[in-house]
């Protein structure tokens, strides 16, 4: 494996420009492409392309196209969970989506950040942190999960919502950034 490969899988600052993890994107571009031009495709079909493309797929997930990742082999989704259209997953550290899980449409899940030297940045440097949704949350539309943000489980993230910042389990969280506004006590809310 080479240098910026093995920085990035660290969480260290590295290189995206770099021949290895071009190959990777390259092999992610022709796999979404497959995944997203077959949206009619038989249920089968499109669960062996995910299969190929994502690090683990659960049962009866379902992703609705298009759906675009960085690498795709750094994201984990569990049983039952449903993505809905326009879902970006930048992956260049794990992203990992629990079982049942409800995401609405035009989500992203990004886990690349970049310096804040403009030197550093011009350059093209980067690194990425992991983000975690636990099992049964739902991020309405157009929520953004920035890098190393973790979702506890049956935790709701209304619809616009940026989170910045861990959020705790059974909670109701709004806005940009995300903040708790109440806590759920039951399944029904």
């Amino acid at each position: 494996m080479g240098e910026n490969k093995d920085r990035m899988l660290a969480g260290e600052w590295y290189l995206p420009d770099d021949p290895e993890l071009g190959a990777d994107t390259e092999r992610r571009f022709a796999l979404c492409a497959a995944y997203n031009a077959n949206g009619g495709a038989a249920p089968a079909d499109r669960a062996r392309i995910l299969a190929e493309l994502l690090g683990s797929v659960g049962q009866n997930v379902n992703i609705r196209p298009p759906f675009q990742c960085d690498y795709g082999h750094h994201i984990s989704i569990g049983d039952r969970t449903f993505i809905n259209f326009n879902a970006v997953f930048l992956d260049p550290a794990p992203i990992t989506v629990g079982a049942d899980v409800q995401i609405g449409p035009n989500v992203q899940l990004l886990t690349a950040t970049h310096e804040m030297d403009t030197e550093r940045r011009r350059a093209g440097w980067e690194r990425a942190e992991p983000v975690t949704i636990g099992d049964n949350v739902w991020l309405g539309g157009g929520v953004i999960v920035c890098p190393g943000v973790t979702i506890g489980e049956n935790t709701v993230v209304g619809a616009g919502s940026v989170v910045t910042r861990d959020l705790p389990a059974g909670v109701l969280a709004v806005g940009s950034p995300a903040r708790v506004v109440r806590t759920l006590t039951d399944a029904t809310e």
